[in-house]
């Protein structure tokens, strides 16, 4: 039997696997990015690349090298207790509490609202609705998923994105340099644009999807374990190039474009969704409605449906026995279809203070599935590093709440590095892997 991908089938899977994570973060915050960065646009777009791209590769890379059949066996790695909760916690983040129903949100938001006027609730629901009805309709038949969106889906929305893109970039409205760097993009760019990326979910989704792409690889018929790493970091290098691509152009477009939007941008609840409408009109007219709204459908729909799969699979797995796959599917899509309503803006607020408490775990996770052969995946290892990084992230959980912790917050902050750049778990992640190391190599290898 062949243990390697053909250079189509490569290119294929690699498809599959940006279509899955190009969704709805993807599109609106390097947008939004751009438009702030302006004159920083580079340090920013950096900063951005990092967490959005270099950290999803490494995770894609992490279930490869470590292995894993997916999170559950990566997690599994810290104590079955930790395998539960921070699984849990990272699919239901990444599937019906915040990244699924923004998927739809975003796709009436950018796609539909400017048509409908402003009392869009009835059209959002009938949205919603048939949205979700799509999603699940390939959700149901997870067998499908490299077919549906690796040959469909995702080239359709390329081809959209691809129009509206190039058209902006041939004819920008105004120079890079026109546009002032706001916020704390003014302060320190880097740092602004690596929390930016946070927003996209991509470094939680690329564990989330690593059960995808192995079950993918296995179902074109390479089955040894060395082979299906190397093809999963394949794939991934394939889709996170396209990536960084599109963030990148999408990115300047949004700095270029600066002067179409400069007096909305001071107001917090103006996002990326609300610029792409305006560039598309002022460059499409009424017709560029049409063409955003097919771009942003086909992009989120491709993410929601990888999503529902991807829990429906996980859950299904984690809890042997309470529901079957299509039923983990159903429940995961009518949440979704609920919380979606409650709008765009709202859903990347309360999304924010979580994310701040689940990527750094998620980073020094991936992390340690890298280089976990340097100390046998030592379970010790896996709990020090992991114990003191959730410490840290439950600060940085608090700050981004606020409320009675944040005097103890401030003053942690006055003293543990790079606290004030959102990077307060650098640190705490670092002792605790030397304290897990020093544990191992005196041969107390678990605990």
């Amino acid at each position: 039997m062949n243990q390697k991908l053909t250079a189509r089938q490569l290119a294929l899977v690699g498809s599959m696997l940006f279509g899955l994570f190009f969704g709805a973060g993807n599109l609106i915050f390097p947008l939004i990015l751009g438009a702030k960065a302006g004159v920083v646009l580079p340090a920013a777009l950096a900063g951005l690349l990092v967490t959005a791209v270099g950290i999803p590769l490494l995770g894609i890379v992490s279930i490869g090298i470590s292995r894993s059949e997916g999170l559950i066996d990566l997690s599994g790695r810290v104590s079955r207790r930790f395998c539960y909760f921070f699984t849990c916690a990272l699919y239901l983040t990444v599937g019906p509490l915040f990244a699924i129903p923004r998927c739809a949100a975003t796709s009436f938001t950018i796609g539909l609202r400017p048509l409908v006027g402003e009392r869009p609730l009835v059209p959002q629901v009938i949205f919603t609705v048939l949205f979700f009805a799509a999603v699940l309709f390939f959700a149901l038949r997870p067998s499908k998923i490299l077919e549906s969106v690796g040959k469909f889906l995702n080239p359709a929305f390329l081809l959209f994105l691809g129009v509206m893109l190039v058209t902006a970039l041939v004819k920008p409205v105004n120079a890079l340099t026109v546009a002032p760097a706001a916020g704390d993009y003014a302060h320190g760019a880097f740092f602004a644009g690596f929390l930016q990326g946070y927003d996209t979910l991509d470094a939680l989704a690329s564990l989330a999807f690593g059960i995808i792409v192995v079950h993918t690889i296995r179902q074109l018929g390479v089955t040894e374990p060395g082979a299906v790493a190397g093809s999963a970091v394949r794939a991934g290098v394939v889709s996170m190039a396209l990536m960084a691509l599109i963030y990148t152009v999408t990115a300047v477009v949004g700095a270029q474009s600066y002067e179409l939007y400069a007096a909305r941008l001071a107001d917090p609840g103006f996002t990326g969704g609300d610029a792409f409408p305006i560039i598309a009109h002022h460059y499409f007219g009424r017709s560029g409605s049409l063409i955003l709204a097919a771009t942003v459908t086909l992009c989120c729909m491709k993410t929601a449906i990888g999503l529902v799969t991807a829990c429906a699979e996980t859950f299904s797995e984690l809890f042997p026995g309470r529901l079957t796959y299509a039923r983990w599917a159903v429940l995961f899509t009518g949440v979704s279809l609920l919380i979606s309503n409650i709008g765009l803006a709202q859903i990347i607020a309360l999304s924010g203070p979580v994310l701040y408490f689940l990527c750094p775990l998620s980073i020094v996770l991936i992390l340690l599935g890298i280089g976990g052969s340097r100390f046998g995946h030592a379970r010790v290892v896996y709990q020090c590093t992991m114990g003191a990084s959730a410490v840290a992230a439950v600060l940085e959980l608090a700050r981004a709440v606020g409320g009675p912790c944040v005097p103890l917050v401030d003053w942690v902050g006055t003293w543990l590095p790079f606290y004030r750049y959102g990077l307060g778990w650098v640190i705490p992640a670092a002792v605790g892997f030397a304290a897990g190391m020093a544990l191992y190599l005196s041969g107390k290898k678990s605990v």
